[in-house]
C-alpha cells in the first residue's frame, strides 16, 4: 500500500469524524494516532522520569468534543484541553456557554480521572491537542489546558512540560510544581512533582500564560497559593495569575471565573 494512499485515508477519516460532529452538541469522538510528541521517549525527556510509561493506545480511548455552534472553517477557534478529576469529562452548561462565547472548541477524555496514571492523562491531552488541528481551523495561540482538582494538578504540569504545545494553562482548585514548596506560613512543604526540560522550561517562563484558581474554602488554597508565590513568581514566569474566590470550596467555580482566567490567557488583562 502506497505512503501517498495511507494519508489520503488518514486524513480522510479525519474529515469524515468532523462532518459527524454537530457544532453546538456535545458529542463522542475518537482518535486513531498519537503523535511522536506523547511517545515515551518524549514523556520520560520532558518529565525527567526514570521509570517507562505503561502501555497506553489512543485509538482505544473515548473522548467528548463540543464545536461553537458558530464555528466556520475560516475562522479559527482556540481549544479549551479539559482534564477531570472523574472518569467522565463534564462541565457546567455555564461554562460551555462560556467556552463558545470565548470561541474555545471543548475537549476532554472519558478516563482520565484521577485513578488513571498520570501519563496516560498527559498523552491523551497532548494526543487531542494534535489530532484536532487536523480537524479544525485551530488559533495556534489559544490553545488552553485545564483540569479541576487532581486534574488541575496535571494541567499544571502539562502547561510546563509541553509548553510548546499549550499557550496557556488554568488549574482549577489544583495545582504541581517542580520545586519543593514552602507554605506562606512556613508550616507544611508541598514536595516537587516533575522536573521539566530546561529549553522547554525557559519557553514556559517567557511566553505562557497560566492562571491558579483556589477559594477562601478550598482545601488547596494553602498550597495553591504558596505555589503562586513560592513557585512561578519566585522561578520569574512572566505571565501568571493567582484567583482566590470568596467564600469559594473545592468545587469548580461559576462561569465568570472561568470567563475571567480566559480573558487572562487571551492577554486581556
Amino acid at each position: 500500500m502506497s505512503r501517498f494512499f495511507l494519508l489520503f485515508s488518514f486524513f480522510a477519516a479525519l474529515a469524515t469524524a468532523a462532518d459527524t460532529i454537530k457544532p453546538g452538541v456535545r458529542s463522542p469522538i475518537t482518535f486513531k494516532t498519537s503523535p511522536q510528541v506523547s511517545d515515551n521517549e518524549q514523556l520520560k525527556m520532558r518529565m525527567h522520569a526514570a521509570e517507562t510509561p505503561p502501555p497506553y493506545d489512543v485509538s482505544m480511548e473515548k473522548f467528548d468534543i463540543i464545536v461553537p455552534k458558530k464555528y466556520k472553517k475560516g475562522d479559527p477557534h482556540g481549544l479549551f484541553i479539559w482534564i477531570s478529576p472523574s472518569n467522565a469529562p463534564s462541565i457546567s452548561p455555564e461554562w460551555e456557554a462560556v467556552l463558545a462565547d470565548k470561541k474555545l472548541i471543548f475537549v476532554g477524555a472519558h478516563n482520565s480521572g484521577n485513578n488513571r496514571e498520570v501519563f496516560a492523562r498527559m498523552r491523551m491531552a497532548v494526543d487531542a491537542n494534535d489530532n484536532l488541528r487536523e480537524l479544525y481551523d485551530i488559533d495556534d495561540q489559544r490553545v488552553y489546558v485545564s483540569g479541576f482538582s487532581g486534574g488541575g494538578r496535571v494541567a499544571s504540569m502539562l502547561g510546563v512540560t509541553y509548553a510548546d504545545m499549550f499557550t496557556g494553562t488554568i488549574a482549577f482548585m489544583g495545582t504541581n510544581f517542580y520545586t519543593d514548596i514552602v507554605s506562606l506560613d512556613k508550616t507544611e512543604v508541598f514536595q516537587m512533582r516533575y522536573i521539566p526540560h530546561d529549553e522547554i522550561m525557559a519557553h514556559a517562563k517567557n511566553e505562557c500564560r497560566y492562571v491558579l484558581v483556589t477559594g477562601e474554602k478550598d482545601f488547596n488554597l494553602k498550597n495553591t497559593s504558596a505555589v503562586f508565590e513560592n513557585g512561578f513568581k519566585k522561578e520569574g514566569f512572566k505571565s501568571v495569575e493567582l484567583m482566590n474566590i470568596p467564600a469559594q470550596g473545592h468545587q469548580p467555580p461559576k462561569g465568570e471565573w472561568l470567563k475571567k482566567a480566559i480573558e487572562f490567557l487571551d492577554g486581556k488583562k
